[in-house]
């Protein structure tokens, strides 16, 4: 799955807040504050209406605690990148690994010179 830049952004604040502990609650006013510290900044509607569409994506998992609702990052960063290489090498290299690491290899080559 290919996720837009703030699916991402949001993302990696799950990752990174739950780094030192899997099991930390986070809620969406969380995700807004760790968003606004690193200077992007979003209306709490826009990044609820986002976390809510991960959530359809399964991508997170929203669970209520008494009257609140908290979230929780249904992949790793790591799950989440190799998904998105496997897309790739689907969508444009017909599924070759290999065809994708050579496009790789030379487009790198041609930004280094």
């Amino acid at each position: 799955m290919v996720c837009g830049k703030l699916e991402i952004d949001i993302l990696n604040s799950f990752w990174n807040m739950t780094e030192n502990n899997e099991d930390r609650d986070i809620s969406i006013q969380d995700i807004v504050d760790d968003l606004s510290a690193s200077g992007v900044e979003r209306a709490y509607t826009t990044i609820k209406t986002v976390m809510d569409r991960l959530t359809v994506k399964s991508v997170l998992v929203r669970y209520k605690v008494g009257k609140k609702f908290f979230y929780k990052a249904a992949m790793s960063k790591e799950e989440m990148a190799m998904d998105a290489v496997r897309t790739v090498s689907e969508q444009f290299f017909g599924g070759s690994y290999s065809e994708m690491i050579r496009f790789i290899e030379k487009s790198a080559q041609d930004i280094l010179v």
